[in-house]
């Protein structure tokens, strides 16, 4: 389903006076459908570099990023919409709109994309449901708890069914316990088929997982084992 083909991405390359900075160096994976991966290491080693290409928000400086059979980098500018809306992303810092309740955060997204008002009414409330959220659908940001929160921006990354879910650190502001239980939200996902990439520091998450986890260092995949640990 996604597959990394020999990627590198330098930054500031053909910038004079400055430093080249190497994010991912000659990278190549493969993630097949109803996967659960983790991707570990230090700040910096190149987590969400892997994020950006795959949304083709950025470009490759050598080798090819695909999904679904396609080089990400040779779809048309106009048909990008259609891939990202393939792909739902999760945030540590959330980004919701802090005037908007969770139903109007998560509606907001079905808005912009042309959703009918009927859709929106309907598929709303069920994928608050999924998350648990039912009955904070008319609270505002403010009044969530970091845990609660983090169930909206998932339940905005689900709401237009992506077959890839990217989770970038979305455990980072919470507590253990919230902590756990965004993780077994993305378990029931995963189980219902989405992909699931998750980008984490989180080292006990990682090993009480007991899935496949690819490790990045300095930009270099060093290690990619079926039932891995965190080792760094």
């Amino acid at each position: 389903m996604l597959k990394f083909q020999n990627t590198t991405k330098i930054y500031d390359k053909n910038h004079i006076g400055s430093i080249a900075k190497v994010a991912l160096d000659n990278v190549s994976f493969e993630v097949n459908k109803k996967e659960f991966v983790s991707v570990v290491g230090k700040s910096g080693a190149g987590k969400t570099t892997l994020l950006k290409l795959l949304l083709a928000e950025e470009k490759p400086t050598k080798g090819r990023v695909f999904f679904d059979g396609q080089d990400v980098h040779k779809i048309a500018k106009p048909s990008i919409f259609h891939l990202r809306r393939r792909i739902g992303t999760v945030f540590q810092d959330y980004k919701l709109l802090p005037t908007k309740t969770a139903y109007e955060n998560i509606a907001y997204v079905l808005e912009v994309m042309g959703y009918e008002d009927e859709e929106i009414s309907r598929d709303v409330p069920e994928v608050l449901k999924i998350v648990g959220l039912s009955d904070k659908s008319h609270s505002f940001p403010a009044e969530m708890s970091g845990g609660e929160k983090q169930r909206v921006v998932i339940a905005r990354a689900l709401i237009h069914r992506p077959d890839v879910i990217f989770a970038d650190e979305p455990t980072g502001n919470l507590d253990p316990y919230h902590t756990s239980e965004i993780l077994k939200l993305l378990l029931n996902i995963n189980n219902f088929g989405t992909i699931i990439i998750l980008a984490t520091h989180n080292k006990e998450i990682v090993n009480n997982l007991k899935r496949r986890v690819i490790t990045l260092e300095n930009g270099k995949l060093i290690r990619d084992e079926e039932k891995g640990r965190f080792v760094l």
